[in-house]
């Protein structure tokens, strides 16, 4: 009655460790909808008897309306939570999700990543050029700040982009501030 059913979907996500997607809960959302439809038709049909004169009502109205959005937070953190996480996975797993992953969206949250893939391609490709730029690769920083070149052939000296200069001869390495 109050507000539990949607504190129970935001535990089970507590619960649920590290990034793990649960199961979508469609029959615990629904009763919480209805709980929520229950208290607003109550609400309405003490507003309307208060209002002819019994303000003995108005601490029941108040507390019924607490509980209302005390539901509504509950069941908006839940749906934010589960998205964040969907989204974590297109970066984790790439575009195509596994099936046991898939199994436990609902159907609305698949389209919500099918569209989310769509729109990280659309922007990937309009960045970088003819080829797009693919966001998704080296999304571990380097462990150092310098590359390693090795030279195939001899080029004589070089300058790099902060303006050092540095010799490369066939079969040396050189390191060299990464981009």
């Amino acid at each position: 009655m109050a507000a539990e059913r949607g504190l129970e979907l935001v535990r089970e996500l507590h619960r649920a460790a590290g990034g793990h997607l649960p199961p979508f809960r469609t029959d615990e959302m629904r009763q919480a909808l209805e709980e929520m439809r229950a208290l607003y038709e109550r609400n309405q049909a003490d507003v309307s008897e208060a209002k002819s004169g019994r303000t003995d009502l108005i601490f029941l109205i108040r507390f019924r309306h607490c509980c209302l959005l005390r539901n509504q937070r509950c069941l908006l953190a839940y749906l934010y939570d589960r998205l964040l996480r969907i989204r974590a996975l297109r970066w984790e797993y790439g575009s195509v999700l596994p099936n046991t992953i898939q199994f436990h969206m609902s159907a609305e949250e698949v389209e919500w990543f099918n569209r989310y893939k769509k729109s990280l391609a659309t922007y990937m490709r309009s960045v970088g050029g003819e080829e797009g730029l693919d966001l998704t690769q080296d999304i571990k920083p380097p462990k150092s700040l310098y590359i390693e070149v090795r030279c195939l052939k001899d080029h004589g000296e070089f300058e790099i982009d902060d303006g050092t200069t540095i010799l490369l001869k066939k079969n040396s390495q050189v390191p060299v501030a990464g981009v």
